[in-house]
């Protein structure tokens, strides 16, 4: 998101209102693309919000004009914005109009028992009006606003429907009938505004995820200012601040504890039911709480830039978006309700031409009109989609977009970066040799050319190096070759530190050192090879081994995929032993060993052209472009350092077992959504028939029309039980 101006922005959120059914989100999104400055919008019936990409700066109040002609109501949104308190409203319509409905239902209840109950005529239409016209009077608002855009929606089926009863009952009543359809219309009425009311609730509970992630952060802070403690407000913290964090208190900022110790909860950030224990040096979250000591923090981000700020923003994402399949409900919907509008239609010239019988007609229209729901086809994706991301990311989950959500429960194959993703990703120095026996020089020479590289081998290097007490000078000229190794200039000669594929390509034999090499490859060790060059001539100077346990989550992670009936690869820039040594370890079946991260990138799109869906797990930096190859991609996140951009699911947790469960809850959220889509078309599908062939009464089709749309709703929200396994 990019606001460079607040009144021009080039993306907006916005909250919209006055929606029914999957009718008005058509009918939204066409109004907006029909801007030009609108590069695209999505619009989501279960979150009432629409996203729009702007082609160029546009006042907000330009695209707020276009959804209000349209005929809704739209607000621009703040994003990440604290939320406010929800507010139930319509409760007490709902309970009028069944305080007046039911007098004219029960009569009727009572005649299909035999008991010949009536109430009069004049009293059936003062109970049954201000149903009709005041608290049905949203449905001919909305409806008439749908007409007046050449479209239709849920709102003009109801209103149609109940005014045709309405209107049949005030005819009758003036020609003397005692049987009368009073209760028909203000049944339908009071069922439909019921089925809102629960429907409403429903979707609030869809949402809570973003709500509780939204309510973390605490509205102050106290910090320290000029040697004095100071309580401001949480915007009015800037970076470099000095934050105290009390015990039971909310760390309101991401930043690095410089003084104290303490136990902190991160568990609704990364899922960790396990408090961590934060001491100096240690970094922490903005949202997690603090347990048991007071820290003093200082501050490294802040606002849109802090962790749970980016996680709101990327669960906000994914809950907004639409998957390929509701783009196909979505052009059903544009022309559900013209087409409900012609079978009723048709159901009334049919039953009027065969029978005469022009009142039957017209309820078995009005049962057509109002069993019909577009509501339901709108609310089966986004509402599965809200509620699978949502309990994903109470688990330390991210998933990026609904897309990814989709793709993931399709994947074949799995392919695993090893350091840092299948291994703890801290490397230890364990063993080396010198070919001339000299290890000291050995390591004083390493630790020269690996001094100031961020990578997890040279800090094994360097920390080895200090406790060996061993004193260098760190080299000249370094320079990093990507997937060989690192090359420098010490004490006039050049040196080189790499991998045995280099040393093969500079033409360097190892033979001096191949039976230490195989014992330590046995044990799955990483091996770097040091050699120089002076006067033209190259020679081998020794091998430096490295360790890195096996992350224990990680033989669970391989086993739960292979009990989901999916292929592992291991992919890793190590030598082939080393690679088959940790394989062989945790059961993975596939090794491709000694890969650059450009091969690695290649590698994977390779394995995409075999007609398999595959994933690929890496730390997120190193492994970006094999991470942008894959289908799937899954960055699992390390401390505050959140690779976010580089993948379509981050994981919160350095757990490879956070995979199978991606993979769990994908395909829990698509069988929902494909549950939700069948018993949406299926309502429709037998009930407007069996409307049709009045084999329904309108009171009857109100209610399968209501329950419709909470039983879509209540079926995702069953995704909310979900846990990781």
């Amino acid at each position: 998101m990019q606001n460079k101006d607040p009144h021009h922005p080039v993306s907006l959120d916005l909250s919209i209102s006055g929606m029914s059914c999957a009718s008005c989100v058509s009918q939204v999104e066409k109004a907006l693309n029909k801007l030009p400055e609108v590069a695209s919008s999505t619009v989501n019936l279960a979150t009432e919000r629409a996203h729009v990409e702007l082609l160029k700066e546009s006042p907000a109040e330009r695209i707020v004009q276009a959804i209000v002609d349209a005929g809704y109501g739209a607000e621009v949104l703040a994003r990440h914005a604290r939320p406010k308190p929800e507010i139930q409203t319509g409760g007490w319509h709902v309970a009028f109009a069944i305080a007046l409905s039911l007098p004219l239902i029960v009569p009727m209840l009572l005649n299909l028992f035999g008991m010949h109950v009536m109430l009069p005529g004049w009293l059936q239409w003062l109970l049954a009006t201000p149903i009709q016209f005041w608290l049905g009077g949203r449905f001919y608002r909305t409806g008439w606003k749908a007409v007046r855009n050449r479209s239709g929606n849920m709102d003009l089926l109801v209103a149609i429907g109940t005014s045709a009863a309405y209107g049949l009952s005030i005819y009758m009543l003036f020609r003397g009938d005692l049987h009368l359809y009073f209760e028909a219309s203000a049944a339908v009425i009071t069922l439909v505004l019921l089925g809102k009311w629960l429907e409403g609730r429903a979707k609030r509970q869809t949402s809570e995820a973003i709500r509780a992630l939204q309510a973390l952060n605490p509205e102050a802070a106290c910090v320290r200012r000029q040697d004095k403690e100071v309580e401001i407000a949480l915007e009015e913290v800037v970076i470099d601040d000095l934050v105290i964090v009390r015990p039971g208190e909310r760390i309101p900022v991401d930043g690095l504890v410089i003084e104290g110790r303490s136990h902190v909860d991160e568990a609704l950030i990364t899922g960790e039911s396990k408090a961590i224990n934060k001491e100096s040096g240690s970094r922490v979250t903005g949202g997690a709480v603090n347990l048991d000591g007071v820290l003093l923090v200082r501050t490294t981000a802040i606002g849109a830039e802090t962790t749970l700020a980016r996680i709101i923003r990327l669960v906000e994402d994914a809950q907004i978006a639409k998957p390929e399949i509701q783009r196909l409900v979505d052009k059903v919907s544009a022309v559900f309700v013209p087409v409900v509008l012609v079978i009723a239609l048709a159901a009334f010239l049919a039953w009027t031409g065969f029978t005469g019988d022009w009142e039957k007609a017209i309820l078995n229209a009005v049962s057509v009109l109002v069993i019909a729901c577009p509501c339901a086809l709108g609310l089966a994706t986004p509402t599965a989609i809200m509620a699978g991301t949502g309990v994903a990311a109470r688990y330390g989950i991210l998933i990026k977009d609904a897309n990814a959500l989709e793709l993931a429960h399709k994947i074949n194959e799995v392919v695993f970066d090893k350091t840092g993703t299948l291994t703890a990703g801290k490397p230890a120095l364990t063993a080396l040799h010198a070919v001339n026996g000299d290890n000291e020089h050995l390591l004083a020479m390493a630790a020269a050319i690996e001094h100031g590289s961020a990578h997890p081998l040279a800090q094994a290097v360097i920390d080895h190096a200090n406790k060996q007490g061993i004193a260098y000078s760190p080299a000249n000229g370094l320079s990093d070759l990507p997937g060989l190794g690192l090359q420098a200039e010490i004490e006039g000669q050049r040196v080189y530190l790499g991998n045995q594929r280099w040393m093969q390509q500079l033409g360097i034999s190892s033979v001096e050192l191949d039976e230490q090499v195989k014992t330590i490859e046995d044990y799955g060790r990483t091996i770097s090879w040091l050699a120089s060059e002076q006067d033209g001539q190259l020679r081998l100077i020794g091998m430096l081994a490295f360790g890195d346990e096996i992350k224990p989550s990680a033989r669970l992670a391989i086993k739960r995929l292979h009990g989901l009936k999916l292929d592992t690869v291991l992919l890793t820039g190590d030598n082939l032993r080393s690679a088959e040594s940790v394989a062989g370890q945790l059961g993975i079946e596939k090794i491709l060993a000694e890969q650059s991260p450009e091969t690695k990138a290649t590698t994977v799109a390779a394995l995409r052209q075999q007609d398999r869906i595959i994933a690929m797990v890496g730390d997120g930096i190193n492994d970006a472009p094999a991470l942008a190859m894959a289908d799937v991609s899954f960055a699992m996140s390390t401390g505050t350092d959140v690779a976010m951009h580089s993948s379509d699911v981050t994981l919160m947790r350095s757990d490879p077992n956070l995979v199978a469960d991606t993979i769990d809850i994908s395909r829990r959220t698509y069988n929902k959504i494909k549950q939700n889509l069948f018993w949406a078309f299926i309502y429709n599908l037998i009930g407007i028939p069996l409307a049709a062939f009045g084999l329904l009464n309108p009171i009857i089709a109100g209610a399968a029309m209501a329950l419709s749309s909470v039983s879509v709703v209540a079926n995702a929200l069953t995704l909310r039980n979900w846990k990781p396994k």
